[in-house]
C-alpha cells in the first residue's frame, strides 16, 4: 500500500510529538476505491490517469499494464531553487562555490555565482534579472551577510529564502505558472497545528522576509499566510535534485501527483542541463496500479525513514515494507541483541513508532526511542569518516559488527561507499589492489546487490551501478585464477558470462538516464565493454 498522499498530512524538518494522533489518523492499508479526479480521466492511450480518494487525495493510478522502462513523466520545472542545507551554491547552475574573498559575485546584488559565464545567469530556472533587482536592493541584508565566517545554520536560512522569493516573484512574472503551483497541496491546517513547525517557519521566513528583506506586501496577515501556503507547498511537493555535484529543489507540474511507497515502482533522474525531470517504471506494473515513488532513501530502516517521512511529510508510512519487521527479507533494520549476543533485535510491531524492539531468542527488550539515539551516534560516527578513507570505513564495520546485522542500513552505507572507491582511489586502483582487497570489493557488492534486488528491484539506477562495479573484482579475479591455475577454463567462461550479464544489465540501465549525467557515461563505457568482449 502507497503511503498516504494529499490529505493535509506532510510538512517540513521541525522535531515535534503527535505519535498517536497521527498513527490513528493513517489507519487504511489499502488504496480505497478510486473515483475520476475532477481533472477528468486521461485518455486511455496514455499510460496513467489521476485517480482520487478521501484517503490518498489525488495520485496517478497505471491505466493499462506497463513494461519496465517506460517513460511516464518528462517535465521541466516550474520552479527552482537551492536545497535547504548549509550548502552554498550558484544561484544560477546550483553548483558548490565558496563564500571567501575570492569567489566570483553577481555584480548586481552581490550572491555567490560560479563564475561570470554562469549558464543559469538570466534564464528561467536560475538567477533572473527580477530576481537580482530584489537582492541588490536589500543586500546588506542578504548577500552580504554570506561570507567565509557565515555559520552553516545561516547559510541554510539565507539559501531557504531563495525558492520562497522565486515564486513569490512569480505571482507578478509568471502568474500562469505561480496558478498551477497555488493548486498543489499545502496542508497548511494541518501544518498549523504543529507549533513547531509553524514556528520554524514564522521567524525564519516570514519575519524576516516581512521585517529585515522590507518586503511590504507581507504586512497583513493575509500575505503572511500566503507564505507559509508556499513553504507548505515547497515542503510536500518538491523534489531534490541535482547531476555532478549540483544540488537544488524543484516544483514539477505533474510529477507530484505520485504517491508513496517505500519499495516504489518507479524511478526518477533529472537533466544536468534543463533540470526536467524523467519519471520511468522501474518494474512491471499492472493495470490499476497506482504509481508510487519514495519520498525517503530507501536504504534507510524503517524506524529512521517512517521518523523523517513524519517529520518532513506529516505522515506515518504504512506500506508493506514499513509493516514488515524484515522489510521485505531485507533486514535492513536488525541489531545484533546485546543481552545473549545471539539473537537478532527487530520491531515487534513496527507500524507502532514507539513501541518496544524484541530479540527473536531471549526476552530482552529496547525501547525505540533509546534505539533511535543509538543509531543517531553511530550515523554521526560513519558521517564523520571521509568518503574516500578506506582505512576509516573499514574500521566501522570492523568496529560495530557485534552491534548491527551485516544487512544493517549503516552497514550498507559503508559497503556501498567501498564498492565505489576500491578500485578508483590512489594507492588502491585495480592495478595495485591486493587479491584480499579486490575479493572484498566483490563481496561487498554482492552483499549490496542482493539488498537493492529486494527493495529496488528493475531498472534502479542503484543496481545498474553497482552491477558496473562489480564486473571488475568478477573479471579480474577470473583472470587471476585462470593465470594460476586455481580455476579451470570450463570455471573462466562461466565467470566471464557473469561479467557479460552485469555489463549489460548496467548498460541498460544507466544509458536511460540523461546524456551528460555519470551515470550515462557509466553506461557508455559498460556499452563500450560489451561491444569489446564480443558479445
Amino acid at each position: 500500500m502507497p503511503g498516504r498522499k494529499k490529505v493535509h498530512h506532510k510538512g517540513n524538518k521541525a522535531r515535534h510529538q503527535c505519535h498517536q494522533r497521527a498513527e490513528r489518523d493513517n489507519k487504511g492499508e489499502q488504496i480505497p476505491p478510486e473515483k475520476e479526479s475532477e481533472d477528468g480521466p486521461s485518455p486511455s492511450s496514455t499510460p496513467f490517469r489521476i485517480a482520487q480518494s478521501e484517503l490518498f487525495g489525488r495520485y496517478l493510478v497505471a491505466n493499462r499494464q506497463l513494461e519496465a522502462g517506460e517513460l511516464l513523466i518528462t517535465e521541466e520545472p516550474l520552479a527552482i531553487g537551492p536545497c535547504v542545507s548549509g550548502d552554498a551554491v550558484c544561484l544560477g547552475c546550483y553548483q558548490p562555490v565558496g563564500l571567501g574573498r575570492g569567489q566570483y559575485r553577481c555584480p548586481g546584488c552581490g550572491w555567490p555565482l560560479c563564475g561570470a559565464s554562469c549558464p543559469g545567469l538570466g534564464r528561467r530556472v536560475g538567477h533572473t534579472t527580477e530576481e537580482c533587482a530584489l537582492y541588490g536592493e536589500r543586500r546588506p541584508a542578504a548577500a552580504d551577510l554570506l561570507n567565509d565566517r557565515t555559520s552553516p545554520p545561516s547559510v541554510r536560512d539565507l539559501y531557504e529564502l531563495v525558492m520562497i522569493v522565486r515564486i513569490l516573484l512569480m505571482r507578478t512574472h509568471a502568474a500562469d505558472q505561480f496558478a498551477m503551483i497555488a493548486h498543489m497541496e499545502s496542508h497548511t491546517d494541518e501544518r498549523r497545528k504543529n507549533e513547531a513547525l509553524w514556528s520554524h517557519y514564522e521567524q525564519k521566513v516570514v519575519v524576516r522576509l516581512r521585517d529585515e528583506w522590507k518586503l511590504g506586501d507581507l504586512a497583513t496577515e493575509e500575505e503572511a499566510l500566503a507564505v507559509h501556503e508556499i513553504c507548505g507547498i515547497l515542503d510536500v511537493n518538491c523534489f531534490e535534485i541535482g547531476q555532478k555535484g549540483a544540488k537544488a529543489r524543484t516544483l514539477y507540474p505533474s510529477a507530484f501527483l505520485l504517491a508513496h511507497d517505500c519499495s516504489p515502482n518507479t524511478a526518477h533522474t533529472d537533466d544536468p542541463r534543463s533540470f526536467a525531470i524523467l519519471l520511468r517504471t522501474s518494474r512491471r506494473v499492472r493495470e490499476q496500479e497506482a504509481l508510487t515513488l519514495s519520498y525517503a532513501y530507501t536504504l534507510q530502516g524503517t524506524l529512521k525513514r517512517r521518523s523523517f517521512m513524519y517529520e518532513g511529510k506529516l505522515f506515518w508510512c504504512r506500506c508493506q515494507r514499513c509493516a514488515d519487521p524484515q522489510e521485505l527479507g531485507s533486514d535492513c533494520s536488525a541489531l545484533v541483541c546485546r543481552s545473549c549476543l545471539r539473537g537478532t533485535v527487530r520491531a515487534v510491531t513496527p507500524l507502532e513508532q514507539t513501541a518496544d524492539w524484541a530479540c527473536d531468542r531471549c526476552d530482552h527488550r529496547t525501547n525505540a526511542l533509546d534505539l533511535e539515539h543509538q543509531l543517531d551516534r553511530i550515523n554521526n560516527d560513519l558521517e564523520s569518516i571521509d568518503v574516500h578513507d578506506i582505512t576509516g570505513l573499514e574500521n566501522f564495520l570492523l568496529r560495530y559488527r557485534e552491534v548491527l546485522r551485516p544487512n544493517h542500513y549503516l552497514l550498507l552505507s559503508a559497503k556501498y561507499s567501498l564498492c565505489q572507491i576500491y578500485g578508483r582511489i590512489k594507492g588502491y586502483l585495480l592495478p595495485e589492489m591486493s587479491s584480499q582487497d579486490i575479493v572484498r570489493k566483490e563481496r561487498y557488492c554482492r552483499e549490496f546487490l542482493a539488498i537493492i534486488d529486494l527493495l529496488e528491484p528493475g531498472l534502479t539506477r542503484l543496481r545498474g551501478l553497482i552491477m558496473y562495479e562489480l564486473h571488475a573484482p568478477v573479471m579480474v579475479m577470473a583472470q587471476m585464477g585462470l593465470q594460476s591455475g586455481q580455476i579451470s577454463r570450463q570455471d573462466f567462461q562461466r565467470r566471464l558470462k557473469e561479467v557479460a550479464r552485469l555489463l549489460q544489465n548496467s548498460r541498460d540501465i544507466l544509458l536511460l538516464e540523461p546524456e551528460g549525467s555519470s551515470e550515462h557515461e557509466m553506461g557508455l563505457a559498460a556499452a563500450d565493454a560489451v561491444t569489446k568482449m564480443g558479445i
